[in-house]
């Protein structure tokens, strides 16, 4: 793709963990690229006292700290999101009281008339458990205790040991890499956040801006159709440029709540010549909307007041 773009040597490339294999990174450095990319590896480190902070849309703040590989050809920026720390918690917190449940399953099963109590069998479950738990298995350190014949299980006990580096004890923090040494930490995070929100703005791209689904059966109605959704984009991007330009850096979903705030209303009178009055207007503004309306040189009643008699 990028060879087909004719992507000029140097340039920046920015992608998801999902693209970025060691192989896909060999290729970008042999080529001449520079990249900028999700690390897929694992283990999380992350010191918050030697972090930098700076707010993100929406008022969030994010701390990072930047540290170069060892061989001095990468820089790792480990981040810290408030509103991923809370996501994973949550996400963690289901899997331990799954795994701690069906733990606790196995072990009541010894004690009942038909529950499973061989040996080997136990193993087994606690094997698949460890295999289907998403990754939590590994926090813990499971005992199984057999009688004289190594062939039942008389208990089982476990021991919940978290190993560092992990969403459990690090939660919120995720990882980028990056063969771009000379810009600082904020850079570095912005210029990424630019996928996710290529990404959100591809979304609406295909829904609300009309993209998909094309119904048209001849080409030149199809191209049409593409080419007036692809202006709709350019015209949410030029939208945004304008409003960051005045300090109004929402995302594309922020901005289109906002915007639906305002309603424009019909309030209709009745004369005492029994005629009716209609008067159409736009409601006030809330502030924020106001804000927009302003950085974008609108009008912050748009349509006028309308009157009709009937």
């Amino acid at each position: 793709m990028l060879l087909d773009l004719q992507a000029p040597k140097q340039a920046l490339v920015i992608c998801d963990a999902g693209i970025a294999t060691e192989a896909n990174l060999a290729w970008l450095i042999d080529k001449g690229y520079r990249y900028l990319v999700v690390s897929r590896q694992p283990q999380r480190q992350f010191d918050a006292e030697q972090a930098i902070a700076f707010e993100a849309a929406g008022g969030e703040t994010i701390r990072a700290q930047k540290l170069l590989s060892e061989d001095g050809r990468e820089v790792h920026l480990y981040c810290h999101s408030p509103g991923r720390e809370h996501k994973e918690q949550a996400i963690t917190g289901r899997f331990v009281e799954r795994f701690e449940k069906a733990l606790t399953s196995f072990a009541e099963a010894l004690s009942k008339p038909r529950g499973q109590k061989r040996y080997d069998k136990i193993l087994e479950r606690i094997g698949r458990l460890k295999e289907k738990s998403h990754g939590i298995g590994q926090h813990y350190q499971i005992s199984v205790q057999a009688d004289e014949s190594g062939k039942k299980a008389v208990s089982i006990s476990w021991q919940k040991l978290p190993k560092p580096g992990t969403m459990l004890t690090d939660p919120g923090v995720y990882c980028l890499r990056t063969n771009e040494l000379s810009w600082d930490a904020e850079r570095l995070w912005r210029t990424y956040m630019m996928l996710t929100d290529l990404e959100a703005v591809f979304r609406s791209l295909k829904s609300e801006l009309g993209l998909r689904p094309v119904y048209h059966s001849k080409e030149a109605r199809t191209d049409g159709h593409l080419f007036i959704s692809v202006l709709a984009y350019q015209f949410v991007q030029l939208l945004r440029a304008q409003l960051k330009s005045h300090g109004i850096h929402d995302s594309w979903n922020s901005l289109r709540e906002t915007l639906t705030i305002q309603r424009r209303t019909t309030t209709s009178f009745r004369q005492r010549d029994g005629r009716s009055l209609h008067v159409r207007k736009t409601s006030v503004p809330e502030p924020d909307l106001q804000q927009i309306y302003a950085a974008l040189g609108l009008d912050p009643k748009p349509g006028g007041v309308k009157k009709l008699l009937a």
